[in-house]
């Protein structure tokens, strides 16, 4: 039974990415909507990191950790997003072995990552917002970066155990993938090996990434709520729809998440639209609620748009002249 796993496992050089299961003609309209959220996500956080690195000013820790959230948000869309548009015009929709392996392994490293970062940026506010004379001492830039560091190192040490074991695993049932991606409940569904060792790894690791993060942000805000609340100003309330802002889309990316990987898989189209939520939409919400909101971004964006039309202007008058 061993060898004829082996041997079908050895077989499988490329997966089919099923999709979602609609009229071919809806395809044009989710090719359209997948363009214009991704070009989205390109301008909100590569704008973002360009602003946060040129402006001295934002030089701050907050910021320091929006510039990752950006970077992780970006890349881990770019994972996704460039080959299900493909695909909508592709007939065969396949994808090779090592390209879902790749696929699987950066996805996991960056999304496990962003849950890392979402909780040391609400422990930042919280420090920020509750005790800000000691907010310069506890928030380092020593610390910063240890924070910054482990989210990456957790994230890649979960997404090396989710890659080995679940390419580990013998793929004899299929070669369709029912998503529009390589993720590890999809590959499960297609596998004709035991999965109960798989399910409780993947158990476990949800549980002990999923469940502290929640209550570190889930505390923090609370703390942050409580402070802000007894602020009566308009730069109160102003920070209480902030954090209202901040806490709808981590509830929108953690309950997206966990309908995907800890509630049993029974719904494979509904799961699709769940992963939509963070695949997508949270990546370009993030630099709008977390970000473009802020006035001292604001204010960065319009030097840099100020000087480059300054510049503009300059080479047009040049121009000219000559």
């Amino acid at each position: 039974m061993g060898d004829r796993e082996t041997s079908n496992h050895s077989e499988v050089t490329d997966f089919i990415l099923v999709g979602f299961k609609v009229h071919p003609e809806f395809h044009i309209l989710l090719f359209l909507f997948f363009l214009l959220v991704y070009a989205m996500i390109l301008l909100g956080n590569v704008g973002m990191m360009v602003i946060i690195i040129t402006d001295p000013r934002l030089n701050t820790p907050m910021y320091f950790f929006l510039g990752n959230l950006s970077f992780v948000d970006l890349f881990y869309s770019s994972v996704i997003a460039p080959k299900a548009m493909s695909n909508f015009w592709s007939e065969s929709k396949s994808i090779s072995y090592a390209g879902c392996v790749t696929q699987l392994f950066l996805f996991d490293l960056f999304i496990v990552s962003e849950g890392f970062l979402l909780a040391v940026m609400a422990y930042d506010r919280f420090i920020a917002i509750c005790n800000p004379l000691l907010y310069s001492v506890q928030m380092s830039t020593h610390l910063c970066v240890q924070f910054v560091a482990g989210s990456y190192f957790f994230g890649c040490i979960s997404s090396v155990i989710e890659t080995i074991m679940t390419f580990t695993l013998s793929f004899c049932a299929s070669r369709n993938i029912d998503h529009f991606y390589c993720d590890e409940r999809p590959l499960l569904r297609i596998s004709c090996s035991d999965l109960y060792i798989p399910n409780m790894v993947s158990f476990f690791l949800c549980t002990i990434i999923i469940l502290p993060t929640i209550i570190v942000i889930t505390v923090s805000y609370i703390y942050i709520v409580s402070t802000v609340l007894k602020i009566r100003s308009t730069e109160g309330r102003k920070k209480v729809f902030t954090c209202s802002s901040h806490l709808g889309v981590v509830s929108v990316l953690y309950g997206a998440i966990i309908f995907m990987y800890v509630i049993p898989d029974r719904f494979p189209e509904l799961s699709k639209v769940a992963s939509l939520c963070y695949t997508l939409v949270t990546p370009m919400l993030n630099p709008l609620i977390y970000s473009l909101r802020n006035k001292d971004v604001k204010e960065a964006l319009r030097k840099i748009l100020g000087k480059n039309l300054f510049l503009f202007i300059s080479i047009l008058t040049e121009n000219r002249i000559k």
